[in-house]
C-alpha cells in the first residue's frame, strides 16, 4: 500500500536523528550518574541530612523521569515500524488511522526531546528562581503582574516542576506588587531564561469605569539556582545591609504575627533579594543568601567574559519599546515574540501556560 509505504519513509527518516539525538544528550552519562546517587541512597546515614537526602532524591527522580522518555521514544519508534511491517505483510489498512496517530504522537515527543539538546548552557540543568514586578500603571499593572504569575505557575504544572514562593506583596487594590518563586526541576532555567525581560499587555481594562482600551507592563527577571555552585562567593558583613519584616503574603497561621521575613541590600551593587517563604527568620536568611550569591556570582561571570553575557539579561526599564513580547487582546487577540517573531492568536491558551512553542523558538534562535 502506498500509505504505508510513505509512514514507512516518514519514520525511517527519523532513524539517524533518534540516534543522534541520544548521543547528544549523554545518555550513558545520565544512567552512570543516576548509579551514582542510588549508592549515595545506600550509604549509612544519608537519610540523618534532610536537606541534602532532598536534593538527591531530587536529582535521581529527574534523570529517571528524563531516562524514561529517552528510553519511552526509543520503544515507540520500534512499535510503530513493528505495526508498519505487520500492516504490509497482512495488507491491512485497518490499522492505518492507529499508525498515523502513534507517528503523530511520535514527532510531537521526538520535537520536545530535541529541544533539550539545545539546553547546553552552563547553568540549563539548574532549578530556576523568577522574580515578576509591575511597572507604571497601579492596580492594571498589577492584575498583570499576578496574570503572568498565574500564566508560569500554569506551564510549571504541565512540566511536572513544583513551585515554591519565596516573596510576595499583594496589591493594594488587587493583583501582585512583587512576587518571587522557585521553579524546581531539571532544565526549568533553561528554558525560563527565555521570559527574562518585559512584557507587555493591551486590553479593555477592568479597572477602567470608561471601559478603555489599556496597555500594561511587567518585568520577569530569572537566574538559575545555584545552590551547590555559589560557595566561592564571599561577602563580608559590611556590605550587607539586612531588614526584617513581617510577612505579608499567602503562608499560613504564622504570617503577620512575627517579623521572619528577610530583606538583604548588598551596599557595593545595590543588589536586593528578599525571602518570606520559611517560617524562621534564620531559615529566610539562607535561602536570601544563596539567591544574592547566585546573583553576585552571574554578575562577576559577566564581567569577566562576553560570552556569559547571555545568562541574566540585563531587565530594561519596565515601559514602551522594552518588551520582549506583547499580548493583545483587544482589538485582536495576538500574542508575539519581538525577537523570533513566533505569535499566536490563542491568547487564553498561551495565559493558561502554552507557552513551549515562544521558548522553543526562542533556543532555536540562541542555538
Amino acid at each position: 500500500m502506498v500509505v504505508l509505504d510513505e509512514y514507512k519513509s516518514e519514520l525511517g527518516a527519523y532513524e539517524e536523528p533518534l540516534a543522534g539525538m541520544r548521543d547528544s544528550l549523554d545518555i550513558p552519562g545520565k544512567e552512570k550518574r543516576v548509579e551514582e546517587l542510588e549508592r549515595k541512597i545506600e550509604e549509612p546515614g544519608f537519610w540523618d541530612d534532610a536537606e541534602r537526602s532532598q536534593h538527591v532524591m531530587k536529582e535521581l527522580k529527574d534523570l529517571k523521569d528524563f531516562l524514561e522518555s529517552v528510553h519511552g521514544l526509543q520503544e515507540s519508534y520500534e512499535d510503530i515500524e513493528t505495526l508498519i511491517e505487520m500492516a504490509q505483510e497482512e495488507d491491512d489498512e485497518s490499522v492505518l488511522p492507529e499508525i498515523r496517530e502513534e507517528l503523530r504522537d511520535f514527532t510531537e515527543k521526538f520535537e520536545s526531546l530535541r529541544i533539550q539538546t539545545l539546553l547546553s548552557g552552563e547553568y540549563d540543568g539548574c532549578s530556576a528562581i523568577v522574580n515578576l514586578h509591575p511597572g507604571e500603571g497601579g492596580t492594571e499593572s498589577c492584575d498583570w503582574t499576578a496574570m503572568l504569575y498565574r500564566m508560569y505557575t500554569r506551564w510549571a504544572e504541565k512540566k511536572g516542576y513544583s513551585i515554591q514562593v519565596l516573596d510576595y506583596l499583594d496589591g493594594d487594590i488587587a493583583g501582585i506588587k512583587n512576587v518571587t518563586f522557585e521553579v524546581n526541576g531539571m532544565n526549568a532555567y533553561g528554558y525560563l531564561k527565555s521570559e527574562k525581560g518585559v512584557h507587555r499587555l493591551v486590553r479593555i481594562s477592568p479597572f477602567n469605569s470608561a471601559g478603555k482600551r489599556q496597555t500594561s507592563f511587567a518585568s520577569c527577571d530569572v537566574i538559575p539556582d545555584l545552590e551547590d555552585q555559589v560557595g566561592d562567593i564571599e561577602i563580608s558583613d559590611d556590605e550587607l545591609k539586612i531588614d526584617t519584616y513581617r510577612a505579608s503574603g499567602a503562608g499560613g497561621q504564622h504570617v503577620n504575627k512575627t517579623s521572619s521575613a528577610i530583606r538583604i541590600t548588598h551596599l557595593p551593587t545595590g543588589i536586593v533579594v528578599q525571602c518570606q517563604n520559611e517560617r524562621s527568620q534564620h531559615h529566610n536568611k539562607e535561602k536570601a543568601m544563596q539567591m544574592l550569591k547566585a546573583k553576585l556570582k552571574l554578575l562577576q561571570e559577566q564581567e569577566q567574559a562576553e560570552k556569559v553575557s547571555d545568562i541574566r539579561g540585563e531587565v530594561k526599564e519596565i515601559g514602551f519599546g522594552n518588551q520582549i513580547r506583547s499580548y493583545v487582546m483587544q482589538p485582536y487577540t495576538m500574542v508575539k515574540d519581538r525577537r523570533t517573531g513566533e505569535e499566536s492568536s490563542n491568547v487564553t491558551a498561551v495565559l493558561d501556560g502554552d507557552l513551549d512553542p515562544f521558548m522553543n523558538a526562542y533556543l532555536k534562535a540562541q542555538q
